[in-house]
């Protein structure tokens, strides 16, 4: 087959969006707009893209680097401008050229293959991706000829009253033969009131030539939506949140509402997992099979291992082993790596620290900078003592050890294998393996003290 580049046109400002940053570089559920455009063309057999592009180039070169093509259109004279402008660019041994715009995110890799495959089987100089719309108020009008193929397309303030009556819409994607569209493309004239060239131009100019162009009409016309402001970017994260759900669930994995459930493209989940409502899982996250993230849970760049349970959890670039026990109401910060079986219960928060298999930290405990062994038993209001307001520091704490609650752990400070630490506990200094350790003070009971406290209040409101 042909050699296939993807022209994708990149360079608009994006006023609408109300931002200093490149128009298909705004985020949509996780990933750059413009990725997946790139990602599409390229699962349609694109074997090379070329990004043209203007405002805010330097911006799209960084996230791209050499991963793609690159070409200029400064100023921005319009759809066939950036057609002229790219075809110096394109790699030797092109033959046909996909066009796409940057700004329609929810295109799909399937659609584009099938309309790539349509254009190679059709044996035209050039085929447009169409859709038909029940209301295609607003679009270019497709005019086919009496043997089908497409004359032209006509906007719809050019349209007369019969071809505003015509459904089949221009999507704004095409498939072109590049020797073909090189020999016609320099000719075009900015014959509007915009005084822009338009790729619409190119049909029939390719007709006149004596070129045969056809259309073909895509399955989903939602595919095409593009995205001019923050309202269109929410609804194209929409549509791409749902698909991402669907692609889940027909995996082995249950949403329990995929309205309420954001998932982002990136995010890997096994099957028999069950993610119930109002859960957010962003980022590189991974989360084995047979998990249970129960509602309101906040995953960003984790891993959870298979079996693991998570309620009202936020993990944030942490790590889960197998069938641990997260929440409610945990906190899991960067670094922190739970092996399998821990139990983290509510109101902890760990940080930058490793806890080992069996080990358990209940509830109300901050463990921070801390290397935690296996089968430790946490009690209920510990915490280490990482920060002296300058540095952190470690500590350590011994396989089977047992440290009791409202302890705390003044690092850098170790607790040996099997010791135990008193309740209440302000531990300094080392404890040996298999030792108590105790630091507390002795208790004093002074007998009366309450009476003469009232006393006291009694006579000061009095005075």
């Amino acid at each position: 087959m042909a050699r296939l580049t993807a022209v994708i046109l990149a360079a608009g400002k994006g006023t609408r969006m109300v931002s200093d940053l490149a128009k298909v570089l705004h985020n949509v559920n996780g990933r750059p707009m413009l990725s997946y455009v790139i990602d599409a063309a390229r699962g349609a057999g694109a074997d090379n893209i070329l990004l043209v592009v203007g405002h805010g180039a330097d911006q799209v070169k960084e996230v791209y680097g050499d991963d793609c093509l690159y070409c200029m259109q400064m100023p921005q004279l319009g759809t066939g401008h950036a057609l002229q402008v790219a075809l110096p660019y394109l790699p030797a041994d092109c033959e046909d050229i996909m066009v796409i715009c940057g700004d329609t995110p929810v295109i799909s890799a399937e659609t584009l293959s099938d309309f790539y495959l349509y254009y190679k089987k059709s044996d035209v100089s050039a085929t447009v991706l169409a859709a038909e719309l029940a209301d295609p108020g607003g679009y270019g009008r497709i005019v086919r000829g009496a043997d089908g193929n497409v004359e032209r397309i006509v906007e719809q303030r050019d349209a007369s009253e019969q071809e505003k009556q015509i459904k089949e819409i221009n999507t704004g994607a095409y498939c072109f033969r590049l020797q073909d569209v090189a020999e016609v493309i320099a000719d075009l004239q900015p014959n509007n009131a915009q005084g822009e060239y338009y790729l619409t131009d190119v049909i029939p100019a390719l007709a006149a030539a004596g070129k045969s162009v056809n259309a073909q009409i895509m399955d989903d016309s939602k595919e095409f939506f593009g995205v001019n402001d923050r309202l269109q970017l929410a609804q194209a994260a929409k549509i791409l949140r749902q698909r991402k759900c669907r692609q889940l669930m027909l995996a082995g994995v249950s949403i329990i509402d995929p309205k309420t459930t954001y998932i982002e493209d990136s995010v890997k989940i096994g099957p028999d997992t069950v993610i119930e409502p109002n859960v957010i899982i962003r980022g590189a996250t991974v989360i084995g099979q047979g998990c249970f993230i129960g509602k309101d849970c906040d995953i960003t760049d984790s891993i959870v291992g298979a079996g693991s349970s998570l309620k009202k959890a936020v993990l944030w670039e942490a790590q889960t082993g197998k069938n641990c026990n997260i929440g409610p109401f945990a906190y899991l910060r960067p670094g922190t790596v739970l092996s399998d079986n821990v139990k983290v219960g509510d109101f902890v928060e760990i940080k930058k620290s490793q806890i080992g298999t069996g080990s358990k930290v209940p509830h109300l405990s901050y463990i921070g900078d801390a290397v935690v062994g296996e089968k430790v038993n946490i009690g209920c209001g510990t915490i280490t003592c990482n920060y002296d307001g300058y540095h952190k520091y470690p500590t350590e704490i011994g396989d089977g050890a047992f440290i009791g609650s409202n302890t705390n752990l003044v690092a850098p400070v170790k607790v040996g294998k099997n010791a135990t630490v008193a309740a209440g506990s302000t531990i300094t200094e080392a404890v040996p393996e298999e030792a108590l350790g105790i630091a507390r003070g002795k208790q004093a009971n002074k007998e009366g003290w309450s009476a003469k406290k009232r006393k006291k209040e009694q006579e000061l409101s009095n005075k």
